[in-house]
């Protein structure tokens, strides 16, 4: 990396850093229940950690992937529970195999941020390792998305994005299409579906 994507990196992340967790997350550990105890997670493409704080808060055992080290350095770096289980890996989170035993996977806005095959095949072996009553939570981008059409990106159609999540119990499965603009400031017209979704 060089050293002014590095920086890039940073400045993003510092505008995010006082953010609270995706309320895709919370619905999801929600639904799980204050009874749940030394659970593991994964958090696929983490960032500094804004989910990942509230999984290990909850007393879950994390496995935070991000490509950026300095997502995972700045993740290191916040404030974390006493005595928390948190294992943070610096790898492409579509490349990293799911650990046997997990209950949860998290993927806050990361899964589109791949190319279609990789993205396919990536929740074919979510969809697998997820145990019965695991739940997947994140968002997914659709095709009227500002940033559809770009390379090495995904985003689906309502109707495929059903499809895809047929068999599974919807706990939220929201569509959300809005003008707004990016962390980094720049103008874009959303289109997303906010997902949790219960084996």
């Amino acid at each position: 990396m060089t050293e002014n994507k590095s920086s890039d990196w940073a400045a993003y992340y510092e505008k995010l850093r006082d953010r609270p967790p995706r309320r895709t997350l919370v619905t999801a550990l929600d639904r799980f229940g204050a009874s749940v105890t030394d659970a593991l997670a994964v958090d696929l493409g983490c960032g500094d950690g804004r989910d990942v704080i509230e999984m290990l808060r909850r007393g879950w055992r994390v496995v935070a992937v991000d490509a950026e080290p300095e997502a995972l350095k700045r993740l290191q770096a916040r404030p974390l529970p006493q005595g928390c289980d948190l294992l943070p890996i610096q790898a492409r989170f579509e490349d990293v195999p799911l650990p046997i035993g997990l209950s949860l996977v998290n993927s806050s806005f990361a899964m589109p941020l791949c190319e279609p095959e990789a993205f396919h095949r990536l929740w074919e072996r979510i969809h697998e390792a997820l145990p019965s009553g695991g739940r997947f939570s994140g968002q997914w981008y659709g095709l009227r998305d500002s940033w559809a059409g770009r390379a090495g990106m995904t985003f689906v159609a309502r109707d495929e994005a059903l499809a895809m999540l047929e068999g599974l119990e919807l706990e939220m499965f929201e569509e959300e299409e809005d003008d707004g603009v990016t962390p980094r400031g720049n103008a874009k017209h959303w289109h997303i579906f906010h997902i949790v979704a219960r084996k």
